[in-house]
């Protein structure tokens, strides 16, 4: 495999999953498969979803304007990022708990990203140990949900350099709990609380039972939270712990500093939405940004990441500014691109695609957007990314 072209042979997709087209496919196939409170964690957002449902509706808020009798015949999705050629200008953004929803979901996750060369950022809120997972994807980066207290920072970080991983990425914008209440509705909680309605969505959907927690427990034992610390942390199903969910409200900005005298890597800081904070990334040592409202599940009726990335693109050009919220098509891909992010990173769809079809599944989703993202810079009349930028974009005019 080259530097940038992703391994050949991804295996087909089991005949029940013949109707995937497309990224939002693999949600609707999630939805049968998992049991509701799953599917809900996974899903849904806070409070009146509304951050959820403006992130899609901000990319309605452009349209293209293509250009015409442009040879686009040796076109590239690849893109540079940190030194390293990529396939495609998306990658995984980092999503917690994946081992509950697919069968060792970090490693089919990370696994698949490195056979089709794009960047796999796992979660700090993960199930498998990060040494596993960088062991099967050396390129993988490492999110982290920084602890309450300066020892356990630094002894997280201390753990994450000794397993070799490269590039850090520190969540800021996840200072207290969110208010999830469709979980609770759903009957999720972290842990699960063993009741006879979880029961019984066991029960009524035996291919996950059976297929990924039953397996999971039968190989590996009862998951726990593996990387919130250096220590491992509560486990996935108990009647009485409760995962440490420790106010960060005191962290402030020379935490992050105290982090970028820690760790020798690229830092990148994930979940900037205001320019000023954006310039204080990068004044205090970001090696990148990640422009990010959580996918909505953070604070509800937070703006949208794409309305910000301009400005945010504008005030540190010396740093690669990168998004995610809501991408689903590559149409979204291209749009950020065309405002200025150097990479797009997608969440839920890749989860979904796990749990219904393991590595290939992954696979087959990472081929379907990177396909859109080619295709549809054939009829923009674009044969590099580089070439993209606002005169491919204008502002939508309202449908009456």
């Amino acid at each position: 495999m080259s530097d940038e072209r992703p391994s050949p042979q991804a295996g087909e997709l089991p005949a029940r999953l013949g109707h995937i087209l497309c990224l939002d496919d693999f949600e609707r196939a999630a939805s049968r498969h998992l049991p509701k409170p799953v599917f809900a964690y996974i899903s849904g957002a806070v409070e009146r979803n509304y951050s959820l449902r403006a992130n899609a509706a901000a990319f309605d808020r452009y349209e293209f304007v293509p250009r015409m009798l442009v040879g686009t015949s040796a076109r590239s999705t690849a893109t540079t990022l940190f030194g390293k050629r990529w396939s495609a200008p998306f990658g995984m953004a980092p999503m917690g708990i994946c081992a509950l929803s697919a069968y060792r979901g970090d490693l089919v996750l990370t696994q698949a990203a490195a056979r089709e060369n794009v960047p796999m950022i796992m979660s700090g809120s993960s199930l498998i140990r990060l040494e596993e997972v960088v062991q099967a994807n050396p390129d993988a980066w490492f999110q982290a949900y920084l602890p309450g207290d300066e020892p356990s920072m630094i002894a997280l970080v201390e753990r994450v350099k000794a397993a070799g991983y490269r590039t850090l990425v520190v969540t800021v914008d996840a200072n207290i709990a969110s208010n999830r209440e469709n979980n609770i509705r759903a009957g999720f909680s972290t842990p699960l609380r063993p009741s006879l309605s979880l029961a019984w969505e066991g029960i009524t959907h035996p291919r996950w039972l059976f297929g990924t927690f039953l397996k999971t427990i039968a190989r590996h034992g009862l998951p726990h939270f593996e990387n919130n610390y250096a220590r491992r942390g509560a486990p996935i199903l108990s009647q009485n712990v409760l995962r440490d969910f420790s106010d960060r409200g005191h962290m402030n900005w020379n935490h992050f500093r105290m982090i970028r005298r820690l760790w020798p890597g690229h830092l990148v800081i994930k979940g900037i939405l205001d320019v000023r904070d954006a310039r204080l990334a990068v004044d205090s040592g970001a090696d990148g940004i990640i422009v990010s409202n959580h996918g909505g599940r953070q604070l509800d009726g937070t703006v949208p990441p794409l309305r910000v990335l301009p400005g945010i693109v504008q005030a540190c050009p010396e740093v690669p500014v990168m998004i995610d919220s809501g991408f689903r098509r590559g149409t979204d891909v291209l749009k950020a691109v065309a405002l200025g992010a150097k990479f797009v990173f997608v969440g839920r769809p890749f989860n979904y695609a796990a749990s219904v079809a393991g590595e290939d599944g992954v696979r087959k989703a990472i081929g379907l957007l990177r396909e859109e993202v080619s295709r549809n810079m054939a009829m923009l009349g674009v044969n590099g990314l580089s070439e993209l930028d606002a005169s491919y974009l204008l502002p939508a005019h309202p449908v009456s």
